[in-house]
Parts: C-alpha cells; sequence; structure tokens
C-alpha cells in the first residue's frame, strides 16, 4: 500500500470528528427558557412576549454545543442538539486551513457570527479551525485539536493539488 504525507494510505478513509460544549450558553438557554415559561404561565399579559423571547434562549441551546468533521467530503460543522442547522465546506470550496489560538473578539463573539468576508462558530477561548474558501471569505471553528484537523485538510486536498 503505497504511503502519503501524513501516514495516510492512498484511497483509505480518515475521518477527524470532535464536538464542543459551552456550559455557560447551555445553561443561559435552559435558566432563560424556564424563567420565561414560567412567566407566560402565570402572567397572561405578558404570554406573548415571553414566547417570543423563548427564541433566543433557544438559540442558546442550539447554538451551545458544536460537531465538526472533517473527511473526504471536506468540513461539516452544526448543532448536536439540531443537526439539521450546520455547515458544509465540500474540499473543492477550501483555498487553506490553519490552526491558531483565537479570542471570540477576534471573530465577532460567541456562539454563530456572521461578518462580511468572515464568519465564525465561537463556543470558548483557545484552538480553532482557520478556513480560507475558494472566494476568499473565511470560516473559523474553535474546536480542540485544530492542528490535526487542518493537518488533515492539507492532506486531502493535496492530492488535487497535485493534479492541476
Amino acid at each position: 500500500m503505497k504511503r502519503r504525507a501524513g501516514g495516510v494510505a492512498n484511497g483509505q478513509t480518515v475521518v477527524w470528528y470532535r464536538s464542543l460544549t459551552s456550559g455557560w450558553m447551555l445553561a443561559t438557554g435552559i435558566v432563560s427558557a424556564i424563567g420565561l415559561l414560567v412567566i407566560a404561565a402565570v402572567d397572561g399579559k405578558h404570554r406573548v412576549l415571553a414566547f417570543v423571547l423563548l427564541l433566543f434562549s433557544a438559540a442558546f441551546l442550539i447554538a451551545g454545543s458544536i460537531r465538526v468533521t472533517v473527511s473526504r467530503e471536506g468540513v461539516t460543522a452544526g448543532s448536536t442538539l439540531l443537526p439539521l442547522l450546520r455547515r458544509r465546506f465540500p474540499l473543492n470550496r477550501i483555498q487553506q486551513a490553519s490552526a491558531r489560538w483565537t479570542r471570540p473578539a477576534e471573530i465577532g463573539g460567541w456562539g454563530y457570527r456572521w461578518n462580511p468576508g468572515l464568519s465564525a462558530i465561537s463556543l470558548h477561548e483557545g484552538d480553532a479551525l482557520w478556513l480560507t474558501l475558494a472566494d476568499g471569505s473565511r470560516f473559523v471553528i474553535t474546536i480542540d485539536d485544530a492542528d490535526t484537523a487542518a493537518d488533515l485538510i492539507h492532506h486531502l486536498l493535496a492530492p488535487d493539488r497535485e493534479g492541476r
């Protein structure tokens, strides 16, 4: 079996997978949801407002726990509580991948962030996977062991680049 860089054999299936949970985001979502449900139950005058504010609690719960996968299909990052909410980046959309220590303030704050040219999922300060996409925009995911994810992306991109 012929080996490529990084010890990955040609034809071998390799998948990198990590999940991350933000305790404070989940706690905020749960506590606020309970409080708003109590308000809705006992105060008919503010019931509609309480139900509308439940959307904010749901946002904390949905964004408070993520799952990230790197494979031959590309990079997928999404909510563990609502798996339908995810971002997928096929390998052909990824120009470059790197990893570095990142603070939420660098990428717009906590949770899912969108800014022109830079989007992010940020649950903690620490390791982050930085993807530069083919259109020049960047997507950042704060996740443990981002170095390994970036290395795997480079290895998966290498055969495509060698053939160009």
